[in-house]
């Protein structure tokens, strides 16, 4: 389907996203599709992501030119627009962008023709036992360094109140929803269930509960399994828990995750996607599970998500395999692929040879 309406979303802070911007306003221009940039990083107030799309006219296309950070600001907008995300990748190696800022016409001519590749990735939101709320006299010390914080989730007008089940939040989230402690000298303690039974108390700097695409954020700096993004589950990781039981548990992407905040426990703080979004007292919650809308994501190419994790972590150049040099590909997609593995997800040819 032709693009009709573009939103683009520039990181000021990086020369090269400027430049490409110019030459994204000038496809727009030359095909006479609107272009609407969008400030997420407003420094006197910021709005939500459904406040943000409107104000972009609703695009059908979402724009990104920055780092991963910038690219989730994108999806949170696509997601609530129904539009489809493109990220252009400026130089760092990132698990989200994608398009080097060279191609960037090209890949806007591709999603316009009809010809690229849309990715579906599994999102997360959440309910809680109250609205989740800032106090004001936290506000300076938590945003400081920060900037203004995103506005609170509303909540979403087909909610449950009253019945136990909570308060259903206006939350999408692409990598993680984290719950961590405010205080340094006090850890949160906090109890976790899994598909509704409890599965352990915990006290800990952090718990996060992410997504496949997640899990090579926080869960993964924590320690965490590396998920294919490709699958759906729900991943919980404890960050520095002060218990024997330290370890990631991976489940189905129907069992949710509730942390309650226990009576004895300081404050706890509720990040989404790394945006600081409200803070619980004890005896709070939060329920977190997947959600119906799911990230729509332009690719030119099928993505090779373990090339990307290779290069990333650099996993190529251990000392130890040195001397054998560079690995051949294993599969060879560059010729006929055998019936019996027609059905398998194989790296593109380009990152076979």
């Amino acid at each position: 389907m032709p693009v009709r309406r573009i939103g683009l979303i520039v990181h000021q802070g990086r020369s090269a996203a400027v430049e490409v911007a110019r030459a994204v306003h000038a496809w727009c221009d030359a095909n006479r599709i609107r272009c609407t940039e969008i400030d997420v990083w407003a420094k006197e107030h910021r709005r939500g992501s459904r406040e943000e799309a409107a104000a972009a006219g609703d695009p059908d296309l979402v724009v990104t030119l920055g780092g991963d950070g910038t690219f989730l600001r994108g999806a949170r907008i696509a997601v609530n627009c129904g539009a489809t995300v493109l990220g252009v990748d400026l130089g760092k190696v990132g698990f989200l962008t994608e398009v080097p800022a060279d191609d960037v016409t090209q890949a806007l001519e591709a999603v316009h023709q009809g010809h690229a590749v849309v990715e579906e990735r599994m999102t997360l939101t959440m309910r809680a036992s109250r609205a989740l709320e800032i106090p004001k006299e936290m506000e300076a010390l938590l945003r400081y360094g920060r900037g203004p914080a995103l506005p609170p989730p509303r909540i979403r007008p087909a909610t449950t109140e009253g019945e136990g089940w909570g308060l259903a939040l206006d939350v999408v989230a692409l990598n993680d929803i984290v719950l961590e402690k405010l205080a340094r000298d006090h850890q949160v303690a906090v109890g976790v269930y899994l598909a509704g039974s409890l599965l352990a108390s915990y006290a800990a700097d952090a718990l996060a509960v992410a997504t496949p695409t997640g899990s090579t954020a926080y869960s993964f700096a924590a320690g965490g399994p590396v998920l294919s993004p490709h699958m759906d589950a729900v991943v919980f990781t404890p960050i520095a828990p002060h218990m024997t039981f330290n370890r990631t548990v991976v489940a189905a992407p129907d069992e949710p995750v509730a942390l309650k905040v226990l009576p004895h426990s300081g404050q706890a703080a509720v990040s989404i996607d790394g945006q600081l979004s409200g803070v619980l007292d004890p005896g709070d919650w939060i329920g977190v599970f997947r959600a119906r809308n799911r990230v729509r994501l332009i690719r030119l190419h099928p993505t090779d998500f373990y090339g990307r994790l290779r290069n990333r972590f650099r996993l190529a150049d251990a000392p130890a395999t040195s001397p054998d040099g560079e690995a051949a590909p294993f599969f060879r997609p560059d010729t006929p692929i055998p019936p019996d593995l027609a059905h398998m997800r194989l790296p593109p040819p380009s990152a076979a040879r």
